[in-house]
């Protein structure tokens, strides 16, 4: 056995005697059964539970122990909230089913970086109840790590549309040929995502999980002087069209991709802002305030 693999052992009996709150050794030598080693779970499994008590005293145990956890779990996504939470007026009190559907599910997140997105959650729920759905929470609790990933770059990405409480990701644009040219396809010009970090298997992914739109939309027809303005990190984007028919393709968050994320504050990400500025520059005036 290599360093490596007894250290991993190491660690993984350790991890188990955590979860079980008793240590698990090795069978002396495999049982034989009339001068044959035993078949099935015996062959398969050599290792026991250390221990004097019965099975149902060393469930028991196990029970304590995760009710113990899940104590402390909860203890600290309410203490960081506490420590979130600006002062400012609150608009009332969270509804008590979401309260409770939201202790049921915050009370397994162990990992502390995930906590304390749950700590946001509660600030912001409490602040203006109604800001967080039910279905959101279940999505970022059954979330993997890909899957977080995948919304942090995606994040970095995204722009603010007010007037319809939507997060965007703008994507490029196309211009709709004249009558007097029909058989023109009229330009087009596309931003590869995958440059500013947010690949198409992660777009897949957020997909996959609602959080964003299958399908790209495409905003109405601009004309000369008419303007979509986003805002990216408190700062607003106003996207002036430079001539006639000028359409915007974008990919659009979904109500629960807008909820999770309100709770990630990722500054712009550079590149995406130069390819922007790029892919937009002939037919476009980009204005920063």
């Amino acid at each position: 056995m290599t360093i490596k693999s007894a250290q991993a052992r190491s660690s993984l009996a350790l991890l188990i005697e955590e979860k079980l709150g008793y240590a698990m050794i090795k069978h002396a030598k495999p049982a034989v059964t009339n001068g044959r080693f035993a078949s099935g779970p015996t062959q398969q499994n050599s290792f026991f539970v250390k221990s004097e008590h019965g099975t149902l005293k060393r469930a028991l145990k196990r029970q304590q122990l995760q009710k113990i956890q899940r104590q402390q779990n909860i203890e600290a996504v309410m203490g960081m909230s506490l420590s979130l939470c600006p002062d400012v007026t609150s608009r009332g009190r969270p509804d008590p089913d979401w309260l409770e559907h939201f202790i049921s599910l915050a009370e397994d997140i162990a990992n502390q970086t995930m906590q304390k997105l749950w700590a946001k959650i509660l600030v912001g729920e409490s602040i203006a109840p109604g800001t967080f759905s039910i279905k959101s929470l279940q999505t970022l609790k059954l979330m993997t790590q890909r899957e977080a990933e995948a919304l942090q770059k995606c994040a970095s990405l995204c722009g603010y549309l007010e007037k319809e409480d939507s997060y965007l990701i703008i994507l490029g644009y196309y211009k709709k040929p004249s009558l007097l040219d029909l058989l023109r396809k009229g330009s087009t010009e596309t931003i590869n995502l995958a440059q500013a970090g947010l690949s198409f298997p992660h777009i897949l992914t957020l997909m996959d999980i609602n959080l964003m739109y299958r399908q790209e939309i495409e905003s109405s027809s601009l004309q000369k002087g008419q303007s979509l303005t986003l805002v990216y990190q408190n700062q607003k984007v106003n996207f002036e069209a430079k001539s006639n028919e000028l359409v915007l393709s974008y990919y659009k968050l979904t109500q629960t991709g807008d909820e999770l994320k309100k709770l990630i504050n990722t500054p712009v990400n550079k590149t995406y802002r130069q390819l922007l500025n790029k892919t937009l520059e002939d037919e476009f005036t980009l204005t920063f305030e």
